[in-house]
């Protein structure tokens, strides 16, 4: 008996440490990646101040208003799956990206805050991926790039397969940030590209974009067609549950 005891001590004690470790690489659940952010090292003390949320100056273009998703389509047809909660517009992975109704036409300026996921399981692409298209064409890269290597012309605030953000200005992930973003369309002459669309970015305060020439039609992802044509905002769906809010737009001269 003794012999038998002594046996299931050690068994015991071997599925403990199994189950401890097995607890240990569980990705952190999915109803709560906005809990906090463990043991991440913080590098600074304002890497965990939100950016104060900036609500529609008067006159703008109100694209989502804290209530609903009634702004929004979705890019496979039919209505925005994303789901409100506590006044964000959250990202339901799977269901795909998702349109603004309003379509521009002319320049812009787009602000927008989002806050990122805290995935530790994940690395490079596979951390709080998103993205803002601005006509539907060209991403500004939404992703977690606080301590997490990526390609650079992949890395939150880039323009995404174009050029990469002249800085790092990321905030740890769970912290809201902000893109403000001004939009020059293509100019074009008898249906044809005379001059290539531009964009100037600033993330968290940070110029990282300024007169960017837009040297594609379409990033990947991006919806292609006619950039001569007037087009939608759009936000995608890349199986993260990015969060946004304040999110408006207003004319620019050109």
């Amino acid at each position: 008996m003794k012999h038998i005891s002594l046996f299931a001590a050690v068994a015991a004690i071997l599925l403990t440490g199994a189950i401890s470790r097995a607890d240990e690489k569980a990705p952190a659940s999915p109803a709560s990646p906005y809990a906090g952010t463990g043991d991440l090292v913080i590098d600074k003390p304002e890497d965990k101040v939100d950016v104060p949320p900036v609500p529609a100056p008067e006159g703008a273009i109100v694209l989502f208003n804290g209530k609903d998703v009634s702004d929004w389509t979705s890019n496979k047809g039919g209505e925005c799956k994303w789901e409100v909660v506590d006044g964000v517009l959250q990202g339901k992975p799977g269901t795909g990206d998702i349109l603004s109704k309003h379509l521009f036409e002319g320049a812009y300026k787009l602000h927008v805050e989002f806050r990122i996921p805290y995935e530790p399981n994940n690395h490079s692409q596979g951390r709080g991926n998103s993205g803002v298209y601005l006509n539907s064409h060209w991403e500004v890269q939404v992703l977690d790039s606080y301590h997490n290597d990526t390609y650079a012309d992949g890395a939150c605030g880039a323009i995404y397969s174009i050029e990469p953000p002249k800085v790092n200005a990321a905030k740890a992930p769970t912290v809201w940030q902000a893109y403000d973003i001004e939009f020059h369309p293509a100019k074009c002459e008898d249906g044809k590209v005379v001059e290539r669309p531009t964009a100037t970015v600033i993330w968290n305060g940070v110029k990282v974009h300024e007169n960017t020439k837009l040297t594609k039609d379409s990033t990947p992802a991006g919806n292609g067609g006619d950039i001569c044509k007037a087009g939608p905002l759009k936000l995608q769906d890349h199986g993260h549950p990015v969060q946004f809010r304040n999110i408006w737009t207003t004319p620019l001269k050109e």
